[in-house]
């Protein structure tokens, strides 16, 4: 009853005007990296050494996860649309740039400085008491390595007044002639690193064309799932990208580090679907409980992303204390038993993980918080009220 009675709160607290389809799609994208990370990551204990491993490089037919979990497009696609329509309600009230620029890092980066300061006292202690140089920056690689789509991310807020009106085919072109010029020309590789930029500000600009209303019809949505899906396909079968939407160690070219033309056509397809599903998931989302769900998700969404590792690395650390050597926590990724295996400890990983949000969630929230109608889920309201 506690249950139901906090979903009506929410429910009746979220204004009638607020796109219940765009949080959705941001949960989805949260933990959509959230589940891929824990599914094709690995720390493989090789004695008193722990060394990072993924089943993708053993197992190739489990290539099609990543085109399920990699969903950061959907990421910038939502973000574009919020900041764009969030930029242009901030000007015509008359707030400052920075103000309004100010408010979206400061929740962006709040929970990023307590997994820092946190993970520095734990890499001194494990210097410290003995553990070897190379796991903990095993370790630390696995905290850190996410943090860079935060950094983008922050720099194309940063520039929605600029980019807001960019249309999407121009830094796609960017994408493009990068591509051409390291693996059609022979180039070197370090243009690549444009397109981290250049990339992931496609689906940014989509959404902020979606925030002004420009991509309207389902016959949008179709056509950027068909035509990016067909690209994509096309890319892979006769160009010699790599059918992971991620990178794989050991293969010659990763679509993620940086993006290339392949994972942006990918991410055009992930747009389209994520248009052809808003119908859908606002007429879902009209149920409370529903609604209260993804509302939760959103309320602590970036704490969730800084900690899915962490969650990780605790339960397998409490592994390790039990003796070690547990079949999908602590063994190399080779065959279908560790994927099984795998699959037993994520609701470990979860429970740790709730354990990190309960702890580390209000250096999300902030001391006070914001209302739904400025940009908190109606969730922020209800749980304070509760």
């Amino acid at each position: 009853m506690a249950l139901r009675d906090l979903a009506l709160r929410i429910d009746s607290a979220t204004p009638p005007d607020r796109d219940r389809a765009v949080d959705a799609l941001r949960a989805f994208a949260i933990l959509g990296v959230v589940l891929g990370h824990w599914l094709v990551t690995a720390l493989v204990a090789d004695g008193p050494t722990l060394h990072g491993a993924s089943p993708l490089q053993h197992l190739p037919a489990l290539t099609p996860v990543s085109w399920l979990f990699q969903t950061l497009a959907v990421f910038f696609f939502v973000g574009g649309r919020v900041a764009a329509g969030g930029y242009a309600s901030a000007r015509a009230r008359g707030t400052a740039y920075r103000t309004w620029l100010g408010a979206r890092l400061a929740r962006l980066f709040r929970p990023v400085a307590a997994v820092l300061t946190l993970w520095a006292v734990i890499a001194g202690g494990m210097l410290a008491g003995g553990a070897g140089p190379d796991t903990v920056r095993t370790l630390l690689t696995l905290v850190l390595s996410p943090l860079w789509f935060l950094l983008v991310f922050a720099v194309l807020t940063a520039a929605t007044p600029l980019v807001a009106r960019l249309h999407p085919l121009w830094p796609l072109a960017v994408v493009l002639h990068v591509d051409l010029i390291r693996f059609g020309l022979g180039g070197p590789a370090w243009p690549g690193w444009i397109n981290v930029a250049a990339g992931w500000l496609v689906p940014y600009c989509l959404g902020a064309a979606w925030a002004r209303g420009e991509l309207r019809g389902r016959a949008t949505g179709w056509t950027l799932l068909l035509g990016g899906a067909a690209a994509t396909a096309g890319l892979v079968l006769w160009a010699g990208y790599p059918a992971s939407m991620v990178g794989v160690p050991g293969a010659a070219i990763s679509n993620l580090n940086p993006p290339t033309l392949a994972a942006v056509t990918f991410g055009l397809a992930q747009c389209g679907a994520a248009l052809l599903l808003t119908g859908p998931l606002r007429r879902v989302l009209a149920r409370p409980a529903a609604w209260a769900a993804v509302a939760l998700v959103n309320l602590s969404a970036m704490t969730v992303f800084l900690w899915h590792q962490t969650a990780m690395m605790t339960v397998t650390a409490a592994g390790l204390l039990l003796g070690g050597g547990l079949p999908g926590l602590h063994t190399a990724p080779d065959g279908p038993g560790w994927v099984l295996a795998r699959l037993a400890w994520l609701p470990a990983f979860a429970a740790v993980l709730l354990l990190c949000l309960s702890a580390f969630r209000t250096y999300e929230q902030g001391r006070g918080g914001r209302t739904a109608r400025e940009g908190r889920p109606a969730a922020a309201v209800a749980v304070r009220r509760a």
